[in-house]
């Protein structure tokens, strides 16, 4: 069979179209196709034409629309198969019923042309940003199936509820049957709030492990309630814990200000220390300290006679009332 015109390409002159059959013009192919006992549907196919490619001349397509708009104010039928279509149209419906209608056929030469051609108008940047958003939209789907799949209205829900009770998020990922990294790879993207609580957490509990090895003996299975009970309740100092747990001073101001607890520096030394002031003025009967240093150095003593009398050292004295 011979071929008068390009695969994909309607040549036009004026108001005429040429025949891929015969290279003959004519102001519409569709009534010409049956010269030569073609539909217009086989010819579209046969010539890699899509199927709302016009084969008809620039006037011959405005005849035929002023027809169809004069069809539509006159016949009832037409005007509401018009509007019915419009709707549709608006609603995405038919956009939706022409790709179902297309899948699985072949996509016609015109057509891939004018793919081919949009795709390398794309920059780079530009075609890469949709396939990143494209896969996002995807794992986020995934995130949302394996939540509900749980009875979880997002994966983020899913994530906290597993992790307070203790599982790792390999575990979740298997539980919620995806890959036992799906979670560890992913969770950033599709929920980055819920990934930073998670991770502070995770980091949380690797920091505390070595603690909790050794404050157990104690009765202890909270870092925080350690801390809280040796460093506020009992004042014990940072040096004092550190001591006692094995660990580095750096290591116990890390752990107090990972469990939020407020650094006391020297809590022991200055609870004793007042211990000491508070039996120092009770034995010369004063209330405070500070009132019984008053009433020395209202008397003209010096500080060494002070310290003497109290027995204590007299930079602790001077100390007690404000000096060095």
């Amino acid at each position: 069979m011979s071929q008068y015109a390009p695969t994909g390409v309607v040549v036009r002159e004026g108001d005429r179209v040429l025949c891929h059959l015969c290279g003959q013009w004519f102001r519409s192919i569709p009534a010409h196709l049956s010269a030569h006992g073609w539909t217009h549907l086989a010819y579209r196919e046969a010539f890699g034409l899509e199927r709302n490619q016009s084969l008809e001349g620039e006037g011959t397509r405005q005849r035929r629309a002023v027809a169809m708009r004069t069809r539509r104010l006159r016949d009832p039928h037409v005007r509401a198969g018009c509007e019915q279509g419009e709707v549709w149209l608006r609603s995405g419906e038919l956009t939706k019923a022409a790709a179902r209608a297309s899948r699985g056929r072949r996509q016609p030469e015109q057509r891939r042309a004018k793919t081919l051609r949009t795709l390398a108008a794309i920059s780079p940047a530009a075609r890469a940003e949709g396939t990143r958003r494209q896969k996002l939209a995807k794992l986020r789907e995934t995130a949302r199936n394996a939540a509900a799949a749980l009875g979880f209205a997002d994966i983020g829900s899913l994530v906290r509820d597993r992790v307070a009770a203790g599982r790792s998020l390999a575990a979740i990922s298997r539980e919620a049957g995806l890959h036992k990294d799906w979670l560890c790879r992913h969770l950033s993207s599709v929920d980055a709030e819920t990934a930073r609580e998670i991770e502070g957490i995770a980091a949380g509990r690797r920091f505390d492990a070595p603690w909790l090895a050794r404050i157990g003996e104690w009765g202890f299975s909270s870092v925080a309630d350690y801390l809280h009970d040796r460093h506020v309740l009992q004042r014990r100092s940072i040096r004092a814990i550190a001591h006692e747990v094995g660990f580095g001073r750096g290591a116990v101001e890390t752990a107090l200000a990972r469990h939020g607890i407020a650094k006391t520096a020297h809590a022991t030394n200055r609870e004793r220390c007042a211990e000491r002031a508070a039996r120092v003025a009770a034995e010369f009967g004063f209330a405070t300290i500070t009132d019984y240093l008053d009433d020395r150095r209202a008397a003209g003593m010096a500080w060494r006679e002070i310290a003497a009398e109290c027995g204590q050292p007299p930079s602790w004295v001077r100390r007690r009332a404000g000096l060095r």
